[in-house]
């Protein structure tokens, strides 16, 4: 049976003001053209959809579950038209990822590039925190998508797989170090470290584990970026722990040595979160299936 979105909003319109010269008005159409459409409407399906009284039109039975199909058809039509503007970027849409120093340092710059060039429509927020403060920003809402490590409870929220990430120690060539094969964060703590601010989440972490071990690390500079700390160690400032991801192109570049790391909490999955499917954007699916599938 034919029927198009103004049969819909005409019916939807009847229903909410209970006058068929009211839903005319609000459509808006003249009133003989919506008395039409209606009878029209009704004579295609074989329904009576409304009961026609002094006091105003009340839908029948049948009317009330074609109302209800009605109303959900309008909705997913409204959808639809709102996704079709934003992909001809009369709309901006923006996503907040609440992700870990690692992950925002290392795996999902060459990750989001693709993605956002398929989607030039979406204008992405990139923030940094703690895993744990990433959990708790997803479970409140604050935003829809976090990277975090995965060795930490969800507390209820999906997590789905991302990355695999060790951290490991970088030093310089001829460090005392550069020999082993594996080395605890014990035996690293009594030398001179090269690490980033201390507001970073990594930071935070690594120094967390050292504390551990009643051994807080000796920082003798802080610097911005993993690429700096790589260039101060590779002039003997220090040692540092970075990601292996980082660590590895500064191991091609640079008069520097990977030594892995023994601690079984150097070894992390990252993770993604979120509350659920249902509760995602559109746009934010995407991403999540993207990051997932990579």
């Amino acid at each position: 049976m034919h029927f198009d979105l103004a049969d819909l909003r005409l019916l939807s319109a009847i229903a909410a003001t209970g006058s068929l010269s009211k839903a005319a008005a609000s459509v808006p159409v003249a009133v003989s053209a919506a008395s039409t459409r209606l009878r029209l409407f009704e004579q295609r399906c074989g329904l009576s959809l409304f009961i026609r009284r002094a006091d105003g039109m009340q839908p029948t039975p049948a009317g009330r579950l074609v109302l209800e199909r009605s109303r959900s058809v309008l909705g997913e039509a409204e959808k639809l038209s709102a996704t079709l503007r934003e992909l001809a970027g009369a709309e901006r849409i923006t996503l907040q990822l609440a992700a870990t120093t690692v992950a925002n340092s290392t795996f999902l710059p060459a990750a989001l590039g693709p993605f956002l060039a398929d989607y030039p429509e979406i204008d992405l927020q990139l923030v940094e925190q703690k895993s744990s403060e990433i959990l708790e920003a997803v479970q409140a809402g604050e935003c829809e998508i976090g990277v975090y490590d995965g060795n930490l409870p969800t507390g209820g929220l999906l997590s789905l797989p991302f990355r695999d990430d060790k951290l490991v120690l970088l030093v310089p060539r001829q460090h005392a170090l550069a020999k082993r094969h594996m080395a605890p964060l014990r035996d690293a703590l009594g030398y001179p470290f090269v690490c980033l601010p201390a507001e970073r989440a990594m930071q935070r972490f690594i120094e967390g584990m050292a504390m551990k071990y009643v051994m807080p690390l000796k920082i003798r500079v802080r610097a911005p970026s993993f690429d700096a700390i790589a260039q101060l160690v590779a002039q003997d400032v220090g040692i540092a722990m970075l990601p292996e991801a980082a660590a590895s192109r500064f191991a091609l570049e640079l008069p520097v040595r990977i030594v892995p790391l023994e601690d079984a909490w150097a070894t992390r999955e990252l993770r993604l979160c979120i509350r659920g499917w249902e509760q995602l954007s559109p746009h934010a699916r995407q991403l999540v299936n993207f990051l997932a599938s990579g």
